[in-house]
């Protein structure tokens, strides 16, 4: 079952997260096999950004989704993933052209997207209940270090974007497969306020550093098959088998991360409004019908003439719904 593991280091001004998304993550697969499966290079980066999704939106307790995009001008030219508030997370990719062939099933970013060093990463938080006039906020980083060398992987790239947004310290490890995708995130506190349940965070900036650094090796150390292999507790044992943790409940089943899409009929019938009568109307007499499938989960929403005819009739039409099914 996927679960949602949060702990704190007692005494310290650290905190970290561990997600597992095990059948969740394995359905989203199988989704995708009906139509066109992607490459393994690709479903590896789609799992580590499912996983990096549900870690994000734990951690900073959003009302709202947090879209997390990487776009450029490799094969890939969109990868995409959005976690709700109640960790419910979908992904999917837009791939233009063969995706280089590898033996591992992975591939850097700069192979995939970002091949000349154009491209993109944007966190986008788009709140559930907007005021009039309210935008959703997000911040884009580069696929490349300060030095303007390209960046290999997706956990180098969210480790300089929570640096820049958030301005705190975080190690972020990723890893996927087709069976699972998993990932584990340690992360600075600020000195002043909560530092541990006790409120006794450190206040000396050298020890808190000291402190920090100790516990972001250890986690860095963690290996990509200990990741995909191991359960929480034999991973948490092992990196910080020295250091006093302080776990909370597992966050699993319907409090935990989960395949959900947003998609329906309405929303669709909505995007459909959006596009006009005229337009809809011109795919009915060519086609006989409008099919749209569903890139994230797969389902297919048919409309004949009839249902176009009762579509248009509810009322003038709306604007495309602001959440896109691609």
């Amino acid at each position: 079952m996927s679960e949602l593991h949060k702990f704190l280091f007692e005494g310290l001004p650290v905190r970290g997260m561990l997600v597992r998304l095990t059948d969740s993550w394995r359905e989203v697969l199988a989704r995708r096999q009906s139509g066109e499966p992607f490459d393994p290079p690709v479903r590896q980066l789609l799992g580590e950004m499912a996983a990096a999704g549900v870690l994000m939106q734990a951690n900073i307790k959003f009302n709202g989704a947090v879209v997390l995009q990487i776009f450029g001008d490799g094969p890939v030219k969109l990868a995409v993933s959005e976690t709700t508030p109640d960790l419910g997370f979908r992904t999917t990719a837009k791939v233009v052209g063969d995706v280089p062939a590898t033996d591992t099933g992975t591939l850097p970013l700069s192979e995939m997207v970002n091949l000349h060093g154009q491209g993109r990463c944007a966190v986008t938080l788009d709140p559930q209940d907007k005021l009039p006039g309210q935008q959703p906020y997000q911040g884009v980083v580069p696929l490349n270090g300060d030095n303007g060398q390209a960046l290999t992987k997706l956990s180098d790239v969210l480790q300089q974007y929570m640096l820049k947004s958030e301005q705190l310290d975080t190690t972020i490890v990723l890893a996927a497969d087709d069976n699972i995708a998993a990932g584990l995130l340690i992360q600075r506190l600020p000195l002043e306020g909560e530092g541990n349940l006790e409120g006794e965070g450190k206040t000396d900036q050298s020890e808190a550093d000291e402190d920090f650094n100790r516990i972001a090796t250890l986690a860095a150390s963690l290996k990509r098959e200990e990741l995909l292999t191991l359960d929480a507790e034999t991973i948490l044992h092992r990196l910080f088998w020295e250091e006093k943790v302080l776990r909370f409940e597992p966050q699993e089943g319907s409090m935990g991360p989960r395949f959900q899409c947003t998609c329906s009929r309405e929303r669709v019938g909505n995007m459909l409004r959006g596009l006009g009568k005229e337009e809809v109307d011109s795919v009915i007499e060519e086609q006989g019908r409008v099919d749209v499938g569903c890139d994230f989960c797969g389902v297919r929403y048919q409309f004949d003439s009839v249902d176009v005819s009762e579509l248009f009739a509810q009322g003038p039409d709306h604007p495309p719904s602001s959440s896109n099914l691609q």
